[in-house]
């Protein structure tokens, strides 16, 4: 899931505000809420991808927007006045100092703390056997920070631990292609390609 999965979901368009996520995420959660829909798959699956969508972009939206301060100088000059033949009226200069400019958020720090809270919620739904959402979440991580090598490592887990759970579901296809996945997210890694070999052949024992 990425953040443009996440904007539609709540029903909003890319760039939304924070009191806009948070008005459309508590109308939808009502609705959806499993309290109130006891006996509905669909509308529990639909309750816990909206609050899954709602998290993730809690993470990426500020709660309060900043202002741009607006920082001007100005000269006011008064134009030189005959007063007499001989006199002139002095000239004044007026000069309003500069306000401090807001610095511009950490980007680097931002994107680091987003890692890891995101990797934290990542080892909970895959501990709590949530493997829809654990793959839902890394690929939404990978997708924001593309070129992180640690990120790909983290999904391509994912992909062959719940490769391994499907096997022991007997969902033998699908579980083929998630250890591929597995494979193909992080190649160079050689524990990992140690363990998905393993698994295949328990799947070629299976068939």
């Amino acid at each position: 899931m990425d953040l443009g999965d996440c904007y539609r979901l709540l029903g909003l368009r890319s760039g939304a505000s924070f009191a806009d996520i948070k008005s459309s995420y508590r109308r939808l959660a009502q609705q959806y809420h499993p309290d109130i829909n006891p006996s509905d798959i669909k509308a529990k699956d639909k309750f816990i991808a909206l609050t899954e969508a709602y998290k993730l972009l809690l993470t990426v939206v500020p709660s309060e927007e900043i202002a741009q301060q607006s920082s001007n100088s100005f000269t006011s000059r008064r134009d030189d006045t005959k007063f007499t033949r001989s006199e002139k009226a002095p000239t004044v200069t007026v000069t309003v100092e500069k306000p401090p400019t807001p610095k511009p958020p950490n980007i680097v720090e931002i994107e680091r703390r987003l890692k890891w809270k995101t990797y934290e919620q990542l080892q909970r739904f895959l501990k709590e056997r949530k493997f829809p959402q654990a793959i839902a979440l890394a690929e939404a991580l990978a997708a924001r920070l593309p070129t992180d090598r640690e990120v790909s490592q983290w999904q391509a887990v994912a992909y062959q631990i719940w490769g391994r759970a499907l096997i022991s579901e007997n969902q033998l296809l699908k579980a083929r292609i998630y250890l591929k996945k597995a494979l193909k997210t992080d190649p160079n890694n050689k524990a990992l390609w140690l363990e998905v070999q393993r698994d295949f052949q328990k799947l070629e024992q299976l068939y």
